[in-house]
């Protein structure tokens, strides 16, 4: 876990705790609606058609969950990214309440479809499987195959981790919380640990349901992941 600590961790199970029983982030039953809270939109410069791909594939916190179409996190981190000075295209493959399993299931369709190879696959799946209940075992099956499934394509991945709620138990809790640097270390993925480090302990940067990031959440998000993104592509000659 980053630098936001047991601060964070409590917090955050706090918030899933009082969340549990819509058994998902972002339910598929509920489709995304525009906030009004605009702050955090930046406009995108154009990208070039030769700019590397970086397909960001995860569950509601990738698919801007109650954001409007520039202030979800693909848009977010190219913008981030072209303030840095760091040409890239970011595609949204987010899928509001994917689990691992579905997720898996989905993974060959979005690399086989894309327009061009990924320079970088963001992976951020697992919170749901945690709201629901599944074993940790099966959440790190299916990771452990998706990304068995980018190292076969020789495709980066930056993974971006999730921690169990206190309210699972500490024995679920130990065995969640070490699939993400256990399997960053087996297939030499950059790892972000916790996706909503510095963000989940802010009302001001989360939704209502105190689950989500709103505008403002997702920038401080986009700006931890754009250095590790930054240095994932391949440096232009």
């Amino acid at each position: 876990m980053r630098t936001a600590g047991w601060r964070s961790y409590l917090t955050y199970g706090c918030a899933i705790a009082l969340c549990q029983p819509l058994a998902a982030c972002g339910s598929a039953e509920n489709p995304p609606a525009s906030t009004n809270d605009r702050s955090a939109g930046k406009a995108a410069a154009a990208v070039p058609a030769d700019a590397p791909l970086v397909i960001a594939f995860g569950d509601s916190l990738y698919a801007g969950y109650q954001l409007g179409p520039k202030e979800g996190l693909a848009p977010q981190l190219q913008a981030a990214l072209a303030a840095d000075g760091v040409v890239a295209r970011v595609q949204n493959a987010g899928v509001s309440g994917d689990t691992t399993a579905a997720g898996r299931q989905r993974l060959t369709y979005v690399l086989d479809s894309a327009q061009k190879k990924p320079a970088l696959v963001l992976l951020g799946l697992g919170g749901n499987d945690m709201l629901r209940g599944v074993q940790p075992g099966e959440t790190r099956t299916n990771l452990d195959a998706m990304l068995a499934e980018l190292q076969k394509r020789e495709i980066p991945v930056l993974l971006t981790g999730m921690i169990a709620a206190p309210n699972m138990g500490g024995d679920y809790a130990q065995a969640f919380n070490t699939i993400y640097p256990e399997l960053a270390a087996k297939y030499d993925a950059s790892l972000y640990p916790f996706i909503l480090d510095n963000v989940v302990t802010d009302r001001a940067l989360m939704l209502g349901d105190n689950v989500h990031p709103n505008a403002k959440g997702v920038t401080v998000i986009a700006e931890g992941l754009a250095p590790l993104i930054a240095q994932a592509l391949p440096q232009a000659e």
